[in-house]
């Protein structure tokens, strides 16, 4: 009758173990590598070709002083054309002046206004603009006085697409606008987002760094530049956690470098009664290309495994970083389930629970 008992239950399963996982893995033709992780092969790791899933290395160059800005087509100029005459073919007897609002600067860099015809402006600053427009004036209207102020277009305006306070089109009063100026005048960073990550689009490229890379010099603190959208957001890059741990979900990068030690910390750390520390393993998918390639990855599939229980084992997951897309597994202990089995025996034995029951 004991039999079966037995037989009609089931010992609840929880995470697998570091054996259940790795079968197979020496065989041959297996479709995964194990590499024991120990510090004399940190450096070959590092050489696979994983780029921690960054979107780019290249970033826009900093640290120019900011300047006047030069008139772009696009922009619109306003001009107040003062004329003191009394026989002013410009101002009236009532006013002084005559305000020309919102002229065009046409895709050749020019502007059409009244009396002058058209005058290049394109690629002047504003103040030159101004004083090419009041010589061109005087030689009709000799007491002629300019004052110019000029509206953005989309060439000298960058785009801020989120992660601020006020997203929007900002205008670009000067060149060489630091990007950390641009942030400030749109209210500041989103303070809920999880390690900043600012993203450049400019033209056909995209440049993509961390926050704290741009903050820390001002040569990181790059230039913008008509036509730029900035957009600023949390960190992309995940790894899956998974096992004998406190959670299992998907986990975000909370750092520019998660090391395989940091990944665990985020996960809550192991359960103290399940896991095996001797059986950590990170599991990563490699391109074909990053295969092939001289000193690359031996397979697509790599597992990594970590001994938490030795001093190399600790450092070297301090020291090994997770890529984005790595699957982050504690396994369970081998005598997990040995106690479960004695403690259902205990139950059926002690408690006498109804045959068959599972």
């Amino acid at each position: 009758m004991a039999l079966f008992v037995v037989s009609g239950c089931s010992v609840a399963r929880g995470a697998p173990s570091q054996r259940e996982v790795l079968a197979n893995s020496s065989a041959e033709g297996a479709d995964f590598v194990l590499e024991i992780v120990a510090r004399d092969r940190l450096p070959a790791y590092n050489g696979w070709g994983k780029s921690n899933g960054r979107l780019s290395t290249s970033w826009p160059s900093g640290g120019a002083v900011p300047t006047d800005q030069v008139l772009a087509p696009g922009d619109r100029l306003s001009l107040r054309i003062w004329d003191a005459e009394e026989s002013s073919l410009i101002a009236s007897a009532d006013s002084p002046f005559a305000d020309v609002a919102n002229v065009l600067v046409s895709a050749s860099g020019r502007v059409s206004l009244p009396y002058i015809d058209e005058v290049q402006v394109g690629g002047l600053t504003l103040e030159q603009a101004r004083l090419r427009i009041q010589s061109q004036l005087t030689a009709i209207i000799p007491s002629a006085q300019v004052q110019a102020e000029v509206s953005q277009g989309r060439r000298n305006s960058a785009q801020m697409l989120g992660g601020v306070a006020n997203p929007g089109a900002y205008p670009l009063n000067e060149r060489n606008l630091p990007l950390t100026s641009l942030i400030a005048a749109a209210g500041g960073i989103n303070q809920a987002l999880v390690n900043p990550q600012v993203q450049i689009t400019r033209g056909q490229q995209v440049f993509r760094r961390p926050l704290g890379f741009v903050l820390d010099s001002p040569a990181h603190d790059p230039a913008i530049r008509g036509g730029d959208s900035v957009l600023i957001e949390s960190d992309r890059r995940t790894f899956k956690a998974l096992g004998a741990a406190q959670r299992e979900e998907i986990i975000g990068f909370d750092a520019e470098d998660v090391s395989a030690l940091r990944a665990i910390s985020l996960m809550g750390g192991i359960a103290d009664t399940r896991a095996d520390p001797r059986g950590i393993l990170v599991l990563r998918r490699y391109t074909e290309a990053e295969v092939a390639r001289a000193g690359g990855a031996p397979n697509t599939r790599v597992v990594f495994s970590f001994d938490l229980t030795k001093a190399d084992g600790m450092f070297s997951a301090d020291e090994f970083l997770i890529a984005d897309g790595d699957i982050v597994l504690a396994t369970q202990a081998p005598a997990v389930t040995t106690q479960r089995v004695l403690t259902l025996f205990g139950a059926i034995l002690g408690f006498g629970r109804a045959v068959g029951a599972p």
